[in-house]
């Protein structure tokens, strides 16, 4: 379907990568993967057409219809869910019309044998069955099919655009791209903005394609479960796995052990040659063995070993003034569109606080975060305390960056003072140093922008952080970093999230948006969890809010709940650490029967090897065989060993 040859692409000095080739082939599920910056999305774009490589190029099968969803993207609001979605099927016409063309030859042409005329064949079966499923008579039912599986009510689907926020905006570009059916989906973090619910719907799906899909995401179960085939950007090289990611896993650490190997063995063999080159550089009788060593440290081609990305942000955000003891007051807040969003919304954060704004996406937690920031109107009364400094971190902040400036110019715009005379020193701390700081904003990819709106959001000293989504685009690494330096906040910090894992153990309060209400928890993530019955901040729709207790009831029972919730969370530290055992007692399992089954594997290859008869008294076979087979009653004992601690273990769960 898709061939690319010899690609190419340079920004700087050093190219991205080099001499791609592979082919993209019908019912491929591609993960595509390699560290932020490594070109990723650089490359999506340049197979959908929408940049150019400096060398090499994208070969597209005639007729190949390619469906793209970037990371960042211009959203239009002027009609409704219904009517966007339905300019999905603007190209039927065309398809229609490529139909007839199709028809009007089939029917012109008697060579019913030839290999050209059933592969003409095949292909308007294939576009048929597409128009069909486009067709006038299914449009309506798959409009409400797509939407409905990515998370939309059908209340939802005569609303405005414009009251949506900017991750159900992305969801309704994304069923466009579904409904029109492509050969060939390229999708650039599909998964940032969808709850669990949608991310299944849209795994089942992918599952189902019919053409070829090549993805980007961060998410290592949604890749995992979607994948048949992994490509990876490393060195500057694209690297073909035709596995799963979690086998590619796998391989990629064994061949990153080989290359090691080689490597090392390498580095010995060159300083060996260095040496005799050094101790007889200048004796007559060696002068010929010399030259023929530097000939052969001349043609040694040096072994490059697979990049592994233990970058990380070195976040830490600067002294703040001290703010008002209630930098944010609620009282009677109220907000409408054309339906209701929320209604008596009272809440109080306190000064030094960490809270978490959850719930269902459209339920209003970024609604409120605008009415606080003094972007939209409202009813009701919202103070801001005194001498309080905010710093808002948006869920569209890459939108927000201008593209036609460096990252140098993007930072130097918004520096002051003396931080001016640091900026490289902190693009360096944030990984754009050296002629990174000179990449365009433009060409950056979804993880590196989020990065450098975060270095805009550092350079002013702030005393109330609003982060509204802010790991969409970070790796793990720096997710964690990330939240090791809000904890250490000296200020007051409001988080709008769905990442659980990121939100334990950072905040104290939870309020939770639903059904127009807000209603306030005390207590960590894991505290709401088990309040609420639930395990995941996806179930929040389908299970039915608490009745809001009073602030006088929420007071009379902080003090008697507060061992119960104590307990609670050391119950789920132990619950974790013990979950943390039991995988590391099947891992141990696991690499001892790989370590058995090679060895079984070795023995039998000597056994064809010793049944040769001109090689059955070679003391060297002879004694590996040995060695091998005394290494695998050891290994066989200690697999049963490991074999019954996790079995004791499993029987504890």
């Amino acid at each position: 379907m898709i061939s690319v040859e010899g690609l190419k692409v340079e920004f700087g000095i050093k190219p991205l990568f080099s001499d791609a080739t592979f082919v993209v082939n019908a019912r491929d599920r591609i993960a595509l993967v390699g560290k932020n910056g490594a070109g990723k999305s650089t490359l999506l774009k340049i197979i959908c057409g929408q940049e150019r490589p400096t060398a090499g190029s994208v070969n597209v099968q005639s007729d190949t219809t390619i469906g793209y969803l970037p990371q960042v993207m211009n959203l239009q609001d002027r009609t409704t869910v219904r009517e966007e979605a339905q300019k999905a099927f603007a190209d039927i016409h065309q398809l229609k019309a490529r139909l007839d063309r199709m028809e009007h030859q089939l029917n012109e042409r008697s060579d019913y044998d030839s290999d050209d005329y059933m592969q003409l064949v095949e292909h308007y079966t294939s576009e048929h069955e597409r128009y069909l499923m486009l067709g006038p008579d299914g449009q309506e039912a798959a409009i409400e099919r797509t939407l409905t599986g990515l998370g939309f009510e059908r209340t939802d689907f005569d609303r405005p655009t414009s009251e949506f926020s900017g991750g159900w905006r992305m969801r309704i570009e994304l069923a466009k791209i579904l409904l029109r059916h492509p050969d060939v989906l390229l999708l650039d973090e599909p998964t940032n903005h969808l709850d669990i619910e949608s991310i299944q719907w849209l795994e089942q799906l992918l599952a189902q394609w019919s053409g070829a899909v090549m993805l980007v995401s961060h998410d290592r179960a949604f890749i995992n479960n979607v994948s048949n085939r992994t490509l990876e950007i490393s060195c500057g090289r694209v690297i073909d796995y035709r596995v799963k990611y979690d086998e590619y896993v796998t391989l990629r650490r064994e061949r990153r052990e080989q290359q090691l190997r080689a490597y090392e063995n390498q580095q010995k063999e060159m300083a060996d040659i260095r040496s005799f080159v050094e101790r007889f550089r200048y004796k007559a009788t060696k002068a010929v063995q010399v030259q023929q060593r530097l000939r052969q440290l001349e043609k040694m081609v040096p072994i490059e070993v697979d990049e592994v990305d233990n970058s990380a942000m070195h976040l830490k955000f600067p002294p703040c003034l001290r703010s008002g003891d209630y930098p944010v007051i609620c009282d009677e807040v109220r907000k409408v569109y054309s339906h209701l969003v929320f209604d008596h919304v009272n809440l109080t954060i306190k000064r030094g606080e960490k809270v978490a704004f959850v719930g269902k996406n459209g339920e209003g937690k970024t609604t409120l975060v605008k009415c606080i920031m003094g972007e939209i109107p409202f009813d009701g009364m919202l103070k801001i305390g005194h001498n309080v400094q905010i710093g808002y971190f948006a869920q569209n902040q890459a939108q927000l960056l201008d593209e036609s400036l460096t990252v140098y110019q993007t930072i130097d715009y918004v520096a002051k003072g003396d931080v001016r005379l640091r900026i490289n020193d902190i693009l360096g701390a944030f990984m754009f140093g050296g002629e990174n700081s000179d990449k365009k904003v433009k060409v950056l990819s979804g993880g590196e922008r989020s990065r450098l709106a975060m270095i805009r959001l550092l350079l002013e000293p702030v005393n109330l952080l609003i982060l509204d989504e802010p790991t969409n685009h970070l790796d793990m690494q720096s997710k964690d970093v990330l939240k090791e330096a809000i904890k250490a906040f000296d200020g007051t910090a409001i988080i709008v999230s769905h990442d659980r894992e990121f939100l334990d153990g950072l905040v104290t309060k939870v309020f939770e948006f639903g059904g127009g209400k807000v209603r306030e928890h005390i207590g960590g993530i894991y505290d709401f969890l088990r309040s609420r019955k639930i395990s995941e901040l996806s179930e929040l729709g389908r299970v039915a809010p608490v009745a809001q207790r009073t602030q006088a009831e929420s007071a009379s029972a902080a003090a008697p709940e507060q061992p119960s919730r104590q307990g609670g969370s050391a119950s789920y530290a132990a619950h974790k650490e013990q979950q943390k055992q039991l995988r590391k007692a099947e891992r141990a399992v696991e690499e001892s029967e790989k370590k058995i089954a090679k060895m079984e594997q070795q023995l039998k290859e000597l056994d064809q090897l010793l049944c040769d008869p001109q090689k059955a008294s070679d003391m060297v076979l002879v004694t590996e065989y040995t060695d091998i087979k005394k290494a695998l009653d050891a290994e066989v004992e200690r697999w049963e060993h490991l074999s019954e601690e996790l079995e004791a273990m499993n029987n504890l769960q």
